[in-house]
């Protein structure tokens, strides 16, 4: 596994190659690292922007080489995200480094976890956290389907449903208290009545009562976190999630 140390010379070493490819306007740290909140299990989180007229196929192409040929890449996966790509990639040490690309007139921090190296970037523009109404919008979509997938006999699918509708629910009370709502990221933060509310929707076992049993708890806090965004629309899914459940 990958030390802090070598995580510290890999994440120089790409910066240095930025900062002398002509067609890089400026680059910045992301992340954990930008906050200061680094740990052992950190990855490496470097954002660039493009100067007019690049082709950022071929800039993604010549890093990719780079991390190939130079710092054993054995893998990667582009995220696409508005303008921006993010290739990220897994080394043989097992250290992920994501390297996010977008044309200069939208390089800027889309998250306080940025810290600008060299270059300049345009105002920050925080990207807004998740909709609470389609949150929940999709939750009682899970529950239906977990429902559905219980009477089918489709059991494995059954489990992935309710865990869904547990994680939106994780996600609505990150919402509701302010904390990163996405992909996990404010989970561990959230208040112990919150995460023990939802705790007994964890599957134990992959079978039809165990998995009602998991439907059940995960609907009744949902209905909790409904009611702290709406309560009109608390009282028209109270009825129809209770059957789900």
């Amino acid at each position: 596994m990958f030390t802090p140390d070598e995580r510290i010379r890999l994440r120089e070493a790409i910066v240095a190659a930025a900062r002398e490819d002509a067609r890089i306007s400026g680059g910045a740290l992301t992340g954990s690292g930008a906050a200061g909140a680094e740990d052992r299990w950190s990855d490496i989180d470097l954002a660039f922007g493009l100067r007019p007229g690049t082709d950022m196929q071929a800039v993604l192409a010549d890093f990719s080489k780079r991390m190939y040929e130079r710092h054993d890449a054995v893998d990667h996966l582009d995220v696409p995200f508005a303008r921006w790509i993010y290739r990220v990639f897994l080394t043989r040490s097992s250290l992920q480094v994501d390297l996010a690309f977008v044309p200069d007139d939208d390089f800027r921090a889309r998250a306080p976890t940025f810290r600008l190296l060299f270059g300049e970037a345009r105002e920050p523009q925080h990207a807004p956290p998740p909709d609470a109404r389609q949150l929940i919008g999709y939750a009682w979509l899970y529950a239906l389907h977990a429902r559905s997938s219980i009477a089918r006999g489709k059991l494995w699918q059954a489990e992935y449903m309710v865990s869904a509708v547990r994680d939106h629910v994780l996600a609505l009370a990150c919402v509701r208290l302010g904390l990163p709502a996405r992909e996990g990221r404010g989970m561990d933060r959230l208040p112990r009545e919150v995460t023990e509310r939802v705790a007994g929707a964890l599957v134990q076992r992959i079978e039809p009562q165990e998995l009602r049993r998991a439907t059940h708890v995960a609907i009744e806090a949902l209905i909790l976190e409904i009611r702290n965004v709406d309560v009109s629309l608390a009282g028209r899914l109270d009825d129809p999630l209770r059957e789900l459940g």
